[in-house]
This record gives structure tokens, sequence and C-alpha cells, in this order.
């Protein structure tokens, strides 16, 4: 395999699993024991940051160590799994922070599409002020929102 195609593999396998790596932590580290942190994201904001922020930075990490370990002799194709987490992560700030939260200085909203469809799933994922019964944990991937609404409804029900 060309050295050029095993690094682009590399990177959108990196890119790719941490979408699957976003998910797991968004359901089971933040809201679960990281919910001390991540609670302030499902409250209103004061100010430009809260407390959720402080993920990224921890996230930060790992891509900073795979573009260490990767300038190594011989270990130049984890300098591309550590491109494929910083892409996901610039991505993350793009999509999640901007378009979904409104974050940055463009308001945009999508009518129709798959964008529009990422912003109704993760507006679904807020319809619960909790940690508990939250829908649609992925930040790139989108389920159906009417089967989100469907689960929202089935676990209220449960509740009364």
């Amino acid at each position: 395999m060309p050295q050029a195609l095993l690094y682009a593999a590399v990177t959108l396998a990196a890119f790719l699993g941490m979408e699957a790596f976003a998910w797991a932590t968004h359901r089971w580290v933040m809201h679960g024991w990281g919910w001390v942190w991540h609670r302030s994201h499902h409250e209103p904001r004061a100010g430009w940051f809260e407390k959720n922020d402080l993920f990224a930075v921890v996230f930060a990490a790992p891509a900073v160590a795979l573009f260490w370990l990767g300038a190594q002799p011989g270990l130049r194709w984890v300098w591309f799994a550590g491109l494929g987490v910083s892409l996901y992560g610039l991505m993350y700030a793009f999509v999640h922070d901007g378009l979904v939260h409104q974050r940055w200085p463009f308001r945009w909203v999508p009518k129709r599409g798959y964008l529009r469809r990422l912003v109704l799933a993760h507006k679904l994922h807020h319809a619960v002020a909790t940690r508990h019964d939250a829908v649609s944990f992925g930040f790139l991937w989108a389920p159906d929102p009417q089967a989100l609404k469907a689960r929202l409804r089935a676990s209220k029900a449960a509740r009364s």
C-alpha cells in the first residue's frame, strides 16, 4: 500500500473512530460521573464559556500525544491518527458549538438536509434537562428525529 494511501486511511479511521468514542464518552462519562462538568451544557449559559468546555481541553491531550509520538522515527502513521482526531475536533467545534449552539459569530440555521437533522437531533438531546433519559449522544451522526421523539415520549410515559 502506498504511504499516502496508508496515511489517508489512518486519518479517516481516526476521524470516524472519534465519533464512536465521542458517542460512548458523551453517553457514559458526560451523562455519568462527568455530569459535574457536563451539566453546565444543559443549563442556560452565563458568559462565553461553560464548565463543559473543560472536556475539550482534556480531549486535546490525546491528539497532542499522537502528534508527538508520530514525530518519532518509524511512527509517522501515528501522526496521521493525531490529524484525524484533530480534524474531528475542528468539525465538532464548528458543527456543535457553531451551528447547533450558535456560539460562533455566524448565525445560520439549516432549513433542510442532513445538517437540519443534526441540529434537531441535538436539540432533542437537550429536551431532557437531567443526565437520565437523554437521546442522541453522537455529535456528527444524527439519528432520525422522529425516532428520537418516540423514545423521549416512551421515557416520559415510563416515568409517569
